[in-house]
């Protein structure tokens, strides 16, 4: 029961951490940065009519909007080079605090996971029967094998990655026969909420019955 709780907690933390962690910036930022720079904009402007419900509403709209502009202006200064500089800094200074830097190197992982673009996306949950005969594993669909290596094993290949539990960032890339793979129903966004789960969310199926 400890080990289950354990292994619960610990896929709990992998899934909301990096929504905490965002939700935690952005707060410090519309706090430290929106709210502050809001107030200044309407310095001028009467107490009493400042104070109202309608102005309240009215200064924090603008104080999201000011943090919304930061963050795309930080979106498109990464793609500089003084951009580039200024954030590899930032992240050798973070790398080099204690448990700061674990997290941030996690979060890091799992956003660039989930975040990559289509072209580079997984193309298909599969089945495969791994590390042995009779036991199997989730894995994903990347692309079919050309040259080489299919030509050396004599028969079509694909490659397939089976991501670790509960980190999907590692895994081992497997390149096998496409007739030993079982291509499955669930998208690539629940193999990977299974995944991640340890088994623990799995994902609805409907069996179609053939007429």
């Amino acid at each position: 029961m400890l080990a289950s709780l354990r292994k619960s907690f610990i896929t709990g933390i992998v899934l909301t951490l990096p929504i905490g962690i965002t939700v935690f910036f952005i707060d410090l930022m519309l706090r430290y940065i929106g709210a502050p720079a809001s107030k200044i904009l309407f310095c001028w402007m009467d107490a009493r009519i400042r104070n109202t419900a309608t102005m309240y509403f009215i200064v924090n709209a603008v104080s999201i909007c000011l943090v919304i502009v930061i963050i795309v202006f930080v979106g498109f200064l990464s793609k500089l080079f003084l951009g580039k500089l200024i954030i590899g800094l930032t992240e050798k200074f973070i790398n080099h605090v204690p448990f700061v830097n674990t997290i941030y190197k996690t979060v890091k992982q799992v956003i660039s996971t989930f975040g990559a673009s289509r072209d580079a996306a997984f193309s298909k949950t599969v089945l495969i029967e791994y590390p042995r005969e009779g036991s199997y594993a989730i894995g994903f669909l990347s692309s079919k094998f050309k040259g080489e290596v299919s030509d050396k094993i004599g028969e079509p290949v694909v490659n397939v990655f089976v991501p670790t539990t509960p980190n999907p960032t590692s895994g081992f890339l497997l390149i096998i026969p496409q007739k030993s793979v079982i291509e499955l129903e669930m998208s690539v966004a629940d193999g990977m909420k299974f995944i991640i789960s340890g088994g623990i969310v799995v994902p609805p199926y409907r069996k179609i019955t053939k007429k």
